[in-house]
């Protein structure tokens, strides 16, 4: 595996990874199945926004993994340098790629690159059933601070499916 810059020609392709990897643990997915599509759009449609708000955010931050040419996978990446905080808003990779341990290389890459900013801390989120994170996270030092509960409410009679 190959760790290079992210390049906006790869944004198509992240964005398809995103949405298969993200199947079973997005919040969007758990708000459809409450509520269905939004706007006309699907959970699909929402999560793979959140890769391009990531690539306008902070392209630089952005990890590509590679294996023989081929993306394998990324880590997106932002930081906070008055806070000292590095954020890690998404990791995905293709099924083909997963359990062979180069999503926790990508992870350390993107550890130091937060290092190498002189960043104190390193925050990433995840549903409690991604058990392939949890772990992934807490064995590289993560530790759990908080449980959040996402709340959603109806504001028109459209979607309302009490």
């Amino acid at each position: 595996m190959k760790i290079r810059a992210y390049q906006p020609a790869d944004l198509e392709t992240l964005k398809s990874i995103t949405v298969e990897a993200f199947q079973g643990v997005s919040i969007d997915e758990g708000i459809e199945r409450e509520y269905g599509p939004i706007n006309g759009h699907d959970w699909k449609w929402r999560k793979a926004g959140h890769v391009e708000a990531d690539a306008r955010r902070e392209p630089e931050g952005i990890f590509i993994a590679e294996v023989d040419g081929v993306i394998a996978g990324y880590i997106s990446t932002w930081h906070d340098l008055e806070a000292g905080i590095g954020y890690i808003p998404n990791m995905a990779f293709a099924p083909e790629y997963r359990g062979q341990g180069m999503g926790r290389k990508l992870l350390e890459h993107a550890l130091q690159h937060f290092r190498d900013l002189k960043l104190t801390l390193a925050k990433i989120e995840t549903l409690e059933q991604n058990d392939v994170g949890n772990h992934l996270y807490t064995s590289l030092g993560f530790r759990e601070i908080v449980k959040q509960v996402h709340f959603v409410a109806p504001l028109t009679s459209t979607i309302d499916k009490t």
